[in-house]
């Protein structure tokens, strides 16, 4: 199928699916969505077995789609940008060390208890995964993804600082993971030969301050650019035009020069957000700055879980993999858990927190997209078909159970 055909029908099925899930379902959009597409995935499976083959067809197409281009060179940056242009600075800033730790201390401590557990469990459900591919795997695990979630904070009024810390997090969270991703993938390029030297604790440490670092300073410079743009004219066609061209433009520099393009696009989008918003902005350009970039943010989300609720048909569905996908699950939750309980315990004694922070922080961590596309980016073979099957079950519980079920550890505001 053509590029045209392919967008025309994921657009029209997330269009369908929404309608489904707004008229009869009524969950939140996006668990909706990837509900109805699961269950659509598993009947073309089902009608496959009576011998009508129409799961054939779709996997045909779903194979022209490449689910890791499209999200990381094509949707990312749009989501990131929407995502960051709406928080508050002044409210990140009260939450920065609570979001900077989590960020970059839980996602490493993450990576790293989930990476050994599976090392230690998996040869146990007869998946066999070398020590690297374990510790990758936690690593593309270990960002979170806040839009099922977030929606369902303001509707049950969770606490402002939670809702910062939530957001925050996951906005540098995608960033900071894909850098350590990217540092072990080159292990795994090392040890295949394709690497010119063999990496070692200086290169490592040399790579993540340029993607890391170097994506943060990309990120203001851009952003300074296109704010200083945004202030030097009042058309706000013009305008939605230069945040366009930034964040499309600005992340495939970013990514052109080994900068890390996810963090550079957060960094731009809160410059925008906030200081480009209040000096650089008539109410005129805000009002549809605002209407774009949240229709954006909504059509593309829709488009994506539909991918991922589709991507069911693609799995290599050996039964030893999805039992290692279930016995995953409590393992990621354990190292969410003590990723930010330890952060948030450390803090407690310097600064007070919502009520039960730590298990919304923990059962709201939620696994998105990101983690399906970056499990596709591994080199194929027997270790990425387990990693792929293993990393979707815990995507899908988290988004349809966890995400279901978050409310019920949120304080309700008194009245």
């Amino acid at each position: 199928m053509s590029i045209n055909n392919v967008l025309a029908l994921l657009i029209s099925l997330a269009a369908i699916f929404s309608y489904i899930n707004a008229k009869w379902i009524k969950l939140p959009t996006t668990i909706g969505l990837l509900l109805i597409s699961v269950l659509m995935s598993l009947g073309l499976l089902l009608l496959g077995y009576f011998g009508f083959h129409l799961d054939a067809h779709a996997q045909a197409v779903l194979r022209t789609i490449d689910f890791n281009e499209t999200l990381m060179q094509g949707m990312l940056s749009a989501l990131l940008f929407a995502g960051a242009l709406h928080v508050n600075l002044e409210d990140l800033n009260r939450e920065k060390w609570v979001v900077t730790i989590l960020a970059s201390f839980g996602v490493i401590v993450s990576t790293f208890i989930v990476g050994f557990a599976a090392y230690l469990i998996l040869p146990y459900l007869g998946v066999q995964l070398p020590l690297i591919y374990c510790l990758l795997f936690g690593a593309l695990i270990a960002p979170t993804d806040p839009i099922a979630v977030l929606g369902i904070l303001k509707s049950v009024g969770a606490p402002k600082s939670l809702e910062t810390t939530i957001a925050g997090e996951s906005l540098f969270n995608d960033g900071v993971a894909v850098v350590v991703f990217l540092v072990l993938l080159g292990f795994v390029a090392s040890g295949n030969g394709h690497a010119q030297a063999e990496l070692s604790v200086l290169s490592v440490l040399k790579l993540f301050a340029q993607e890391a670092i170097g994506g943060i300073g990309f990120g203001l410079v851009v952003g300074y650019i296109s704010y200083k743009m945004l202030e030097s004219i009042d058309n706000y066609q013009v305008e939605l035009l230069i945040t366009l061209a930034l964040v499309f433009g600005g992340y495939s520099l970013a990514m052109a020069l080994h900068l890390s393009g996810p963090i550079a696009i957060v960094v731009a989008g809160l410059l925008i957000g906030n200081t480009g918003r209040q000096l650089a902005m008539s109410d005129k350009t805000r009002e549809h700055l605002d209407m774009f970039w949240e229709l954006v943010d909504e059509i593309l989300n829709a488009v994506l879980f539909v991918l991922i609720g589709l991507e069911l048909l693609i799995l290599v569905l050996d039964k030893n993999y999805l039992w290692a996908g279930l016995m995953m699950i409590p393992v990621t939750l354990a190292a969410r858990f003590i990723s930010v309980a330890i952060p948030i315990t450390l803090m407690k004694a310097r600064r007070s927190f919502s009520p039960k922070v730590i298990q919304i922080l923990t059962w709201g961590g939620l696994r998105g997209g990101i983690s399906i596309a970056l499990a596709l980016s591994l080199p194929a073979g027997a270790e990425r078909d387990a990693i792929l099957v293993i990393t979707y079950i815990i995507v899908l519980f988290s988004i349809m159970v966890q995400g279901l079920t978050v409310n019920k550890l949120i304080p309700k505001p008194s009245i």
